[in-house]
């Protein structure tokens, strides 16, 4: 196959931007000018002029959730909502046409982002009045777009045991009014009060059906992956309250999909279970590019803290907006480093979700205290989860443990109305989303959406990456940490193909590498500003194969 007539940019600094690629048993064979490809054409060539189009690496989604994907593609959606009574009303229609006892689920809401604030709340949280009035005989759970709190309705709460004397789980807070009454709003690992129930509910189904419901939703985030550009998918693991398969379960599905050619994407997967756990799973790992390349696991996941927006990220002085409260520390520092110890024996990648500035700290201080027996820890490509608010004075560390930031462009502009108000204005200027000073001080930025926390659009995170402005109204976010457009595509690429060990394979146009390739509407390096929204996904190939074409 060759593609040519196209403006082509490569990633690849010995040859940045070319006519034509020449492509062979799904790999690059080679780039350059549209005469020089020609002429290694023959009858059994496949032409296709990109009539001047924008060629470049397929983007890599460098921390999201797959099966977490598929299941908001299956349940109500709330990211694009503006206010607490939208969701009501999408409830209230969803429980017209529920089945007596079914549970109604839904995802992607954030007070914060509403144009008006419930009349009754607690931090910006509404009571569950509302949502029990149009739901009185469906439990109801609603899952923060963060991932790391939930509303839940009197049904819910009811089956739950939820009442004044619950306690609060270690990590985790019912959220009560005044009086000591839960509103209905579960942060961290108080969420588990609900969906311990909903996973009674689970168990009623057969493990098959519990698998179709799974593939059905993975088949879902598949084409949406690729409707976006997307031809590799880093997978930050289920959660810990996982509701179909647990990690290790997943894993082997894609494992299984991969080896009979049915993922059209590849997957590099992070193993999600705590110590104990390990001890069962780890010696089946690390698994590498199983299926041609389309299935590997080398590293694991775990997480010290919550998300900002729920008051859940580990901070070292208190919320501006919450005094006295520091956040949450989900996971033990000594379980964290456990996990540590075993994957450096096993010379796996650990990944662990830090988003406050004291969980970011805690992380780099493990990877430091283990670094002083195991220098060689520095060469294992260790990943910060999100790295997203960051004390200045650990910026360097980064570079200097070899600890990849793995963050995530559109959380900042989504996250921006609220920054301040949680961490105040020094703060957020000094060390929140700090992408400009962490690639200054050499440290290796990747990039990705946290799907289903955000849209999994690359071209809306490539845009915050560049413009640290929100598509919507244009605020801005302390632009001076926004990247280059082509530090932005680095990060979406190669950046995101390093932190995964994978450089050698993807995330250029080298000869030799896979053809995973994204055609754009749009050159994204020089078009106007105001245009890179604009972009279209013309085509996405993988392997060398067109899996999506717009019409």
């Amino acid at each position: 196959m060759i593609l040519f007539n196209g403006n082509i940019y490569t990633v690849d600094s010995q040859l940045p931007v070319v006519q034509s690629v020449a492509i062979k048993n799904g790999l690059v064979l080679k780039a350059g000018t549209n005469d020089e490809i020609k002429k290694l054409s023959s009858s059994n060539t496949e032409m296709i002029d990109l009539k001047g189009n924008f060629l470049m690496p397929g983007f890599i989604e460098g921390h999201g959730h797959f099966s977490g994907l598929g299941k908001s593609l299956l349940q109500l959606n709330f990211l694009k909502t503006k206010s607490w009574e939208e969701i009501v009303a999408m409830v209230a229609e969803a429980a017209k046409t529920a089945k007596p006892g079914e549970w109604i689920e839904g995802r992607g809401w954030h007070q914060e982002k509403w144009d008006s604030t419930p009349i009754q709340n607690v931090h910006g949280y509404p009571y569950h009045d509302a949502l029990s009035e149009v739901s009185p005989n469906n439990p109801v759970v609603l899952r923060h777009a963060s991932g790391h709190g939930l509303l839940a309705n009197k049904k819910a709460m009811v089956l739950a045991s939820i009442s004044k004397e619950t306690p609060n789980p270690s990590g985790g807070e019912i959220v009560r009014d005044i009086k000591g009454n839960a509103i209905g709003m579960f942060e961290e690992r108080a969420m588990k009060s609900i969906l311990n129930i909903y996973q009674d509910h689970l168990s009623k189904l057969s493990k098959k059906e519990i698998e179709n419901l799974w593939l059905k939703g993975i088949k879902l985030a598949q084409q949406k992956c690729l409707e976006n550009g997307i031809t590799s998918f880093q997978d930050a693991g289920t959660t810990p309250n996982a509701d179909f398969l647990s990690s290790y379960e997943e894993l082997a599905q894609y494992e299984r999909l991969a080896k009979a050619g049915e993922l059209d994407l590849r997957m590099w997967t992070m193993l999600r279970h705590g110590s104990e756990d390990l001890k069962k799973y780890l010696n089946e790992f690390p698994k590498v590019d199983v299926g041609n390349g389309f299935f590997t696991c080398k590293a694991v996941k775990t997480e010290l803290d919550g998300a900002l927006g729920s008051y859940g990220a580990w901070l070292l002085e208190p919320y501006d907006d919450k005094p006295g409260f520091v956040g949450q520390n989900t996971t033990s520092v000594e379980e964290v480093a456990k996990i540590a110890e075993m994957c450096l024996a096993k010379k796996m990648q650990m990944c662990v979700h830090a988003i406050g500035d004291r969980g970011n700290r805690e992380v780099l201080d493990i990877i430091e205290n283990l670094s002083k027996k195991s220098p060689e820890i520095k060469n294992l490509r260790w990943r910060m989860e999100h790295a997203q608010h960051l004390h200045v004075e650990d910026i360097p560390r980064f570079e200097k443990l070899g600890v990849v930031a793995a963050m995530q462009g559109v959380h900042c502009t989504s996250d921006a109305p609220f920054v301040v108000k949680r961490l105040g204005e020094q703060r957020s200027k000094e060390g929140a989303y700090a992408w400009k000073s962490l690639l200054k001080s050499g440290a290796v930025v990747a990039n990705g959406t946290d799907a289903p926390v955000e849209d999994i659009s690359a071209i809306e995170s490539f845009y915050a990456s560049v413009t640290r402005k929100r598509a919507d109204n244009g605020f801005e976010f302390f632009t001076e940490q926004a990247m280059s457009r082509e530090e932005g595509i680095y990060s979406y690429t190669i950046a995101n193909a390093y932190a995964a060990f994978q450089e050698d394979k993807k995330g250029s146009i080298t000869p030799g590498k896979y053809a995973d390739l994204v055609l754009l509407s749009n050159d994204l390096i020089n078009c106007p500003e105001e245009e890179i929204l604009k972009t279209k996904i013309l085509f996405t190939m993988v392997g060398g194969e067109i899996k999506y074409q717009s019409e």
